[in-house]
């Protein structure tokens, strides 16, 4: 074993905070989020990596000195930059892209999993980081648990047994970080690289940005003559992480001059090699003289034999999977109903206050509508953050992924893309941030972009409307029509997330094989899965909440003013005045609404898009609709009582509304909506983006505009055409 030595720096890199910065490393389900939470208490969080969807978690933690600042990085196996994980992990250790370099990395080291967690600790220390390691999972090892102290001599820095949930060995934790502060950075080097890679390392690093270089807080060094530099640490991380970065992921600040420097030297595979077979030959013959007991994983195997079965394992699955589906989909309906009935009330009182004018209507119609439709989606997202984090708490949301990955992988689609597919049957907004269980970023994304096609609960009331109205068959016929549309929407998301992967540069990508890791069943750690539900349910409040509203008002005002009458409009209001009874008031003050809901900006662009979609069987009244169900696709079905005549608050089962629908006539005198209209509008609504809540949940999971524009364009594209195919097809055949 061989190790450099930095020059000696015993001070702190003070955050802006001005106090020492700490920072909580470790693989996926070692503890780490129990032990954060023990440390910080109730000041811990929660944000995102500016521009992706990584959680950042950051609190303070209690020294004898005073206070330090805890950032948890996301859980990753090692530095290597394969993903958005370990790009964060890597920038947090060296202090690159804004990040202060910490005083002391803390190290989850699994007691049960103990090579392969120490693996990330090597490679900490090897950048020159201060180290204290925090052996987890102790309780689980019981007698199989390795010395501390044998550990802290292998090494090379403190080790302290914890069980975080009882806070056992959390201060002899802090006291361990305290004394680490006081110590000289030192760069330790378990190998000796190749003179082949020595080469390869002092190429890239003459490749250096300026900015790199500065950004360094503390150097490393590798032992041998050529290897003295500060930079030799990131040379090693650029020759990785430029050569093993998956296809088609997003590699973050790799200047292209780096990039041509290690294509043109010719650098391989080799070198990532040569270190990872190090770290490894190093932990098989040191950990192997430590770990003399194999832990105890019976019970998990037991349960693995049923639940990991092809036949037995699908079985519960469905059973599972079921369960938690009905009960997100029936079980937040009353909420969401409460909810809605809840902002809906508090305007009719705010109006009845303040009387009719702008004003109110702005308050009313804009403002607390707006907010409605985020709150409402609260019930939904809140039980679906429950389950997720209760399953996978418990170890079982991984066999998930193992199960459907070999159903889903025909689709070059991931195994944990099943999860939130489901639950974009109930929305798509919840079902998009659950995508953040997987990995990797093109994964992330080619799931968002299939699942709106998922038959969400917001479609339901159109396609009853349809159903009722225009297709006169029996209930038997409807009923099929029904569960037609959702085997429609499940074949059209498969064979959309197929193509999209085929043909998509971004989503084109090597499939890699598919390694999960399947944790030990435990029972869920109930107070951080309530913290995690709620940090990610407040976050979605705080960032797609706020662009939820800003749509709502934005399309509130397309569809009001101007507050003008088409040329030739009866005088409404001397009619209303002079109506001999209330019901004759509520119908003048309805087609009053009428009026003006036509002659507004939002009925003028459904007059402005008749001809795009007449080929679709729909007149300028369904494009004034499709403009409303912006707003939430059920709207379609009030801006159509607003149309009509009915009135704004008409739902599925309003006889009136279905009444007009079925005795419409268009210009020629003859029936507007026959049933291949309403067979074209419901492929329509089932494949056509036609809900800001998804596309501002897109925007604000991929950090950026590029791909919400892409889903809006691509759904609506294919739902113009389908739908196109759809009515013509029927017409040529005899069916219009």
């Amino acid at each position: 074993m061989t190790q450099g030595h930095c020059a000696p720096v015993a001070t702190t890199n003070a955050g802006p905070s001005g106090r020492p910065q700490i920072v909580l490393a470790g693989n996926p389900n070692v503890g780490k989020t129990t032990l954060f939470n023990a440390l910080t208490g109730s000041s811990a969080k929660v944000s995102n990596y500016p521009g992706i969807t990584v959680e950042r978690r950051s609190g303070e933690m209690k020294l004898s000195v005073g206070l330090a600042d805890l950032h948890d990085l996301p859980g990753t196996y090692s530095l290597n930059a394969r993903s958005a994980e370990e790009q964060i992990a890597l920038d947090a250790l060296l202090g690159l892209h804004g990040n202060t370099a910490p005083d002391v990395v803390l190290v989850c080291l699994d007691a049960t999993q103990l090579a392969r967690s120490a693996y990330l600790l090597l490679q900490c220390q090897e950048l020159g980081a201060r180290c204290v390691a925090a052996l987890t999972m102790v309780d689980e090892a019981a007698d199989a648990t390795p010395d501390a102290r044998a550990l802290a001599a292998a090494f090379g820095c403190e080790v302290v047994e914890i069980t975080a949930r009882t806070r056992r060995g959390l201060a002899e934790l802090t006291a361990a970080i305290e004394r680490t502060l006081r110590l000289d950075r030192l760069s330790r080097w378990r190998w000796n690289p190749s003179a082949r890679m020595r080469e390869h390392l002092d190429a890239v690093r003459a490749t250096f940005p300026e900015s790199w270089r500065a950004a360094t807080r503390y150097g490393t060094a590798l032992a041998g003559p050529k290897m003295e530099g500060a930079d030799d640490a990131l040379a090693l991380w650029a020759l990785t992480c430029v050569e093993t970065g998956p296809e088609g992921d997003e590699l973050v600040g790799i200047p292209a001059e780096l990039r041509t420097a290690v294509a043109v030297r010719g650098v391989g595979h080799s070198d990532d090699d040569e270190a990872v077979m190090a770290r490894w030959t190093w932990l098989d013959r040191e950990i192997g003289k430590l770990a003399h007991k194999r832990v105890d994983r019976s019970r998990t195997e037991r349960i693995d034999r049923v639940l990991l079965h092809r036949v037995l394992g699908f079985t519960v699955f469905l059973g599972v999977i079921t369960l938690l589906f009905m009960s997100l989909f029936t079980g937040a309906a009353p909420l969401m109903n409460g909810i809605d009935k809840f902002f809906k009330w508090g305007g009719s009182e705010l109006q009845g206050v303040l009387g009719p004018g702008i004003f109110t209507d702005f308050l009313v119609g804009g403002v607390i509508a707006g907010v409605g439709a985020v709150m409402v989606f609260l019930p939904q997202i809140l039980m679906l953050f429950l389950f997720l984090g209760f399953l996978e708490d418990c170890g079982y949301l991984a066999r998930v992924a193992y199960l459907m990955d070999r159903i889903m992988r025909t689709m070059n689609l991931h195994g944990r893309a099943f999860v939130p597919m489901l639950f974009g049957f109930a929305c798509a907004v919840p079902a998009i941030t659950a995508t953040r269980t997987m990995e990797r970023r093109r994964d992330r994304i080619l799931t968002m972009m299939v699942v709106p096609l998922m038959t969400c609960s917001a479609r339901l009331p159109v396609y009853t409307l349809i159903i009722a109205a225009l297709i006169p068959s029996g209930r038997v016929t409807q009923a099929l029509l029904m569960v037609g549309m959702y085997l429609f929407s499940v074949t059209t998301s498969l064979c959309a997330a197929w193509v999209m992967s085929k043909t998509v540069k971004t989503l084109k990508a090597k499939r890699l094989p598919f390694i999960i890791e399947l944790p030990p069943y435990r029972f869920p750690r109930i107070g951080d899965v309530l913290r995690m539900m709620w940090g990610k349910s407040s976050m979605f409040l705080r960032e797609a909440g706020t662009v939820i509203l800003g749509c709502s008002i934005a399309l509130w005002a397309l569809l009001y003013f101007p507050r003008t009458l088409p040329e030739g409009s009866p005088d409404y209001a001397a009619q209303i005045e002079r109506a001999p009874t209330p019901e004759a008031k509520a119908a003048l003050g309805a087609q009053l609404q009428a009026a003006q809901l036509e002659n507004s900006y939002g009925g003028r662009i459904g007059h402005a898009i008749e001809p795009g979609i007449a080929p679709l069987g729909f007149d300028w009244k369904i494009g004034v609709g499709i403009v409303g169900a912006f707003a939430a696709r059920e709207v379609f079905i009030s801006t159509l009582g607003i149309v009509y005549a009915i009135g704004g608050d008409a739902d599925e089962h309003s006889q009136p509304l279905r009444d007009a629908l079925r005795t419409a006539k268009d210009d020629h005198g003859r029936k507007a909506y026959p049933p291949l209209v309403g067979l074209s509008l419901m492929v329509f609504f089932a494949l056509a983006c036609q809900c800001m809540s998804t596309l501002a949940v897109v925007r604000r999971e991929t950090g950026g505009l590029r791909w919400p524009i892409f889903l809006f364009t691509y759904m609506t594209v294919l739902a113009w055409v389908v739908s196109f195919l759809v009515y013509q097809g029927g017409r040529l055949l005899g069916f219009g």
